[in-house]
C-alpha cells in the first residue's frame, strides 16, 4: 500500500511537470549510464571526501602549515581533499575583515594569505605522493566587484533596467539573495562561458588538480555544463566533478560525478530533532533509485554551509551526531568530512573573520579511519552502483536497519535514531558477520530481540 502510494505521488509530480522539464530530470539511456560508470576512476568507486578550510584549518592559515597536516589524514582514510575557494578575495564590498571565499577577484591566481604558487605545488604534491587526490571549489555562478571582468568585460555579467551589474538573484523568488559582496555573471554569454572554460582548464593543466567541487552549480544551465564538461574532460584526466545541487539533470545529463544530498541531510535533521523518524529515509532513498542514472550522492553531517549557518553537528543533530556519521559513511554515496569534525569541532567557525580550529585530541579520527577502511575493503560499501543498494530489514519507527551485498561481500547496519532505549528486529538472521568497532562476532536469529542503548549503532561485516 505505501508503495503504491508513492508511486502515486511520483506520478502526480511528473504530471505536474512540463515536457521539458520531464526531459531534464529523466534518466539517461542503459547505454550511457554504463559508459559513465566504465568512464569512472577506480579510485572514485571508494573515496571519501575530505572539505579543506585553509584559512581556519591551522593559525598560520596557509598551504604550507595544512601541508603538515596530509599523513595524519591519510593515516584517517582521507582519499580526496575539497579546498575552499582558493583565489584572490574580492575588497570591494568585501563581507567582515576577510571576506568570503565565494567572492572571487581573480580565478587565475592565488590567494597571498593562504601562500603563492610554489606552496600549493607543493601541496598538491605532497597529497599525490600520500595517494590522495585534490579538488578545487569553482565559482561558476557570480564573481567578486574588482575582479578584472567587471571592468574590461562588462557585458559578461547580468544587469538590471537601468543597465547596473547586480548581485545575485534567488531564481525562485525573485529577491537578492543577499550576497552583496559578489555580482552576477550572466551565464549566456558564450565569451563568458570560453573564458570561464579556459580558466577551469587551466588549474587542471597547470597544476595537476584532481577536478572541482562546482558552486551553485544546479543555478547554472544545462546547456553550459554540456559545453564545459567535455571540455575538461578532454583533457585526459582522470577528474571528479561534484555538483552543489540535487536536481538530477546534473547527473544524468550535465556530466557530473555526483551532487550533494541537502534532502536526506535536512531530514537527519529533522529526525534528530523529532520532526521526523526513521521511515522518512525510505522515501528519500526510494526517490533517488528512480530520479538518478548514474553517480551517487555525498552524504554529510556537516560542511562549511551548515556549520557557519545552521550550527555544529552537536548544535543540530545533539548526542546523535556520531549516529547518523555512520549512516551517511555507509549508505550507497560518498561520504564527506569537514575539517575539523575529527576533533570533534564543536564551535561554529566564523565565515568572514579568522577563526582557527582548536586541534588537541583527534578524539573521532579512529572512529573515521574504522569507517574508511571497511569501504575501501568491502565491495559492499562502495559507491553508487559500484556497490550494493541498500535495503531496509526491519520495521520499526525509531530504529533504522538495512543492509548492503555485492559479489559475496555484505555489511548489516542498525541505527537507533532516538535518545531512548529501543528494541527491534530483524527480517533475517546475522551470522557469522563482525561488529566492525570491536570486532567482536555476532550473531542474531531472525525475529530476535535486538535491545538498543539511546543513539546506538552496530556496523556489521561479513569480513573478518
Amino acid at each position: 500500500m505505501i508503495r503504491n502510494l508513492i508511486s502515486f505521488v511520483a506520478v502526480i509530480f511528473l504530471l505536474s511537470c512540463s515536457p521539458s522539464q520531464v526531459a531534464d530530470q529523466a534518466p539517461a539511456s542503459s547505454e550511457a549510464t554504463q559508459a559513465a560508470a566504465d568512464n569512472t576512476p577506480d579510485w572514485l568507486k571508494t573515496a571519501n571526501l575530505y572539505e579543506v578550510n585553509i584559512r581556519q584549518y591551522t593559525p598560520e592559515g596557509t598551504f604550507s602549515a595544512f601541508e603538515a597536516h596530509l599523513p595524519k589524514l591519510q593515516e584517517m582514510g582521507v582519499k580526496i581533499l575539497w579546498l575552499m575557494p582558493i583565489s584572490p578575495i574580492s575588497e570591494t564590498k568585501r563581507k567582515g575583515t576577510l571576506g568570503s571565499y565565494y567572492a572571487v577577484s581573480d580565478f587565475r591566481e592565488i590567494n597571498p594569505e593562504f601562500g603563492d604558487e610554489s606552496s600549493f605545488r607543493s601541496l598538491v604534491a605532497k597529497t599525490h605522493e600520500l595517494d590522495m587526490k585534490i579538488i578545487l571549489d569553482w565559482v561558476p555562478h557570480h564573481t567578486g566587484w574588482d575582479h578584472t571582468w567587471i571592468k574590461e568585460h562588462p557585458e559578461y555579467y547580468s544587469k538590471d533596467e537601468e543597465g547596473n551589474i547586480v548581485d545575485p538573484i534567488n531564481e525562485e523568488t525573485g529577491e537578492p539573495w543577499d550576497w552583496t559582496d559578489v555580482a552576477e555573471l550572466d551565464l549566456e554569454n558564450p565569451e563568458m562561458r570560453k573564458e570561464m572554460t579556459a580558466d577551469m582548464k587551466y588549474w587542471i593543466e597547470e597544476y595537476e588538480i584532481d577536478g572541482y567541487r562546482v558552486d551553485h552549480a544546479h543555478r547554472v544551465p544545462l546547456d553550459y555544463w554540456q559545453e564545459i564538461i567535455p571540455e575538461i574532460k578532454s583533457l585526459g584526466r582522470e577528474l571528479f566533478l561534484l555538483a552543489e545541487g540535487e536536481d538530477p539533470w546534473l547527473r544524468n545529463r550535465a556530466g557530473f560525478d555526483a551532487t550533494y544530498s541537502w534532502h536526506f541531510h535536512h531530514t537527519l535533521n529533522d529526525i534528530a530533532q523529532g520532526r521526523k523518524n526513521a521511515n522518512a529515509i525510505d522515501y528519500l532513498l526510494w526517490n533517488d533509485r528512480n530520479a538518478y542514472a548514474h553517480g551517487f550522492h555525498i552524504y554529510f553531517t556537516s560542511n562549511h554551509d551548515e556549520n557557519s549557518w545552521a550550527g555544529t553537528v552537536m548544535e543540530r543533530m545533539g548526542d546523535g551526531h556520531q549516529t547518523f556519521a555512520v549512516l551517511c559513511h555507509t549508505i550507497d554515496g560518498m561520504p564527506l568530512i569537514y575539517s575539523g569534525q575529527e576533533e570533534p569541532l564543536r564551535k561554529r567557525l566564523e565565515f568572514f573573520e579568522k577563526d582557527p580550529i582548536e586541534w588537541k585530541n583527534y578524539a573521532y579520527a579512529d572512529f573515521y579511519r574504522i569507517l574508511q577502511k571497511e569501504k575501501v575493503r568491502n565491495e559492499a560499501l562502495w559507491n553508487g552502483e559500484f556497490g550494493g543498494p541498500p535495503v531496509r530489514i526491519n520495521r520499526s519507527k525509531e530504529v533504522y536497519a538495512f543492509k548492503r551485498e555485492k559479489n559475496g561481500y555484505k555489511l548489516v547496519v542498525i541505527l537507533n535514531l532516538t535518545g531512548e532505549s529501543q528494541i527491534t528486529q530483524l527480517d533475517e538472521a546475522v551470522s557469522s558477520m563482525v561488529d566492525i568497532f570491536n570486532s567482536q562476532e555476532v550473531e542474531i536469529g531472525a525475529g530476535a530481540d535486538i535491545q538498543l542503548d539511546p543513539w546506538e549503532y552496530l556496523v556489521l561485516s561479513n569480513m573478518d
